[in-house]
Formats: structure tokens, C-alpha cells, sequence
């Protein structure tokens, strides 16, 4: 992962973002600021080596996100590292709340790291074999296929509609392209809605 990666927020391929309907208040009542130092810790505690945090929100000198800009549209969070030479990632954009989404990951790791530390850590091991950072080669960035950036479901129903329009081979489109467009939009709408 490239330090250039850190912002704008750089999803991690493959992982399903929250539907903006299941999107919630936390419990945690932690500060944005707070939330990214128990996370530094505990990836610290982990071993983690080049951690990288990925969000929408503008870096400060030392790489880290301001606590005090203005929250942008796009809540998620995403936490890029190195553990024992593998390039892992946690993303999380469940709540309203960078500072809540950032904690969740901490607490995750820190439950993680709590399977080593009650001597189970070949649990440890296969555990973290499911957050690699690995792309799924199956998977398709709807955002891309059918050329619409943001969170609004009709604005990226518009963009589906024109892009279903031009890949149709009435318009000197082609079946397999339509088809992609066809997919992207069932995503769009697991996601949007």
C-alpha cells in the first residue's frame, strides 16, 4: 500500500461496503483522535509494521487524518499493514462516525490479539488469513462499470440507465459489456439501498 493511498479513502477490493439503510449511531463515545491513537497501539501491541489509515478526511503532517475537518460524505475507514510480511487490511463504515468506524477496528484487532494472548494463537493465524489484502478477482467496482462516484441511489441509477443504453447492441454496444453493466447494478443497489 502506498502512502498516497491514505486519502482519498481507499476501499479494500472485494470487501461489501454497508448499505447506507444499516448505517447506525455507535455506543463507543470515543473521539476521532482517541479512536486513532487505541488504534495505533494496538496494531503496535500486534506487531504491525507500515500501517496505513485510509479515509476521506484531509492528512495531517504526520500522515494521520485532522480530528477537527469537517466529516465528508463517506464515513468509511479502512486500515492498511504489514503482519509477519502479509499485507492485511480492516475496513469498517458502519457507523455515522469516522472516530466510531476507526474504534470498531481497534477493538476487532484487540479481540484478535486477545486470542493470542489466552495461548490459542494457531487460531490467531487462521483468523487473520481472512483479512489479507488480497483482491477478489471476481469482483466488479460497479462505480466504475457504470461510471458514477457517489452515494446517491437516483443519481446512480441515471448513470446505469445511460451506460445500459450505450453498451446495448441496438446502439453498437456489445452483450458481454451490457452484461457487466447489468451486475454493477445489482451491487449498486445492494449497496444504495
Amino acid at each position: 500500500m502506498e502512502t498516497d493511498k491514505r486519502y482519498p479513502l481507499c476501499w479494500p477490493e472485494g470487501w461489501p461496503r454497508t448499505p447506507q439503510n444499516k448505517v447506525t449511531d455507535s455506543a463507543f463515545r470515543v473521539t476521532q483522535d482517541k479512536a486513532q491513537n487505541n488504534l495505533l497501539k494496538e496494531l503496535k501491541l500486534l506487531g504491525a509494521k507500515q500501517v496505513y489509515l485510509s479515509t476521506n478526511i484531509r492528512l495531517r503532517q504526520d500522515g494521520m487524518p485532522y480530528a477537527s475537518q469537517r466529516p465528508p460524505e463517506d464515513k468509511g475507514v479502512a486500515i492498511y499493514f504489514k503482519y509477519k510480511d502479509r499485507d492485511m487490511v480492516f475496513a469498517c463504515d458502519k457507523y455515522y462516525q469516522i472516530g466510531d468506524n476507526i474504534h470498531a477496528i481497534g477493538k476487532t484487532i484487540d479481540a484478535l490479539r486477545g486470542i493470542e494472548r489466552w495461548g490459542a494463537s494457531d487460531m490467531m493465524e487462521r483468523a487473520f488469513t481472512g483479512f489479507e489484502a488480497l483482491p477478489d478477482p471476481t469482483a466488479v467496482d460497479w462505480r466504475a462499470v457504470i461510471g458514477y462516484q457517489g452515494h446517491d441511489y437516483f443519481e446512480a441509477q441515471k448513470a446505469y440507465k445511460k451506460a445500459r443504453s450505450q453498451a446495448h447492441t441496438d446502439t453498437g454496444g456489445n452483450d458481454e459489456l451490457f452484461h457487466q453493466i447489468q451486475i454493477a447494478w445489482e451491487q449498486a443497489k445492494l449497496e444504495l439501498l
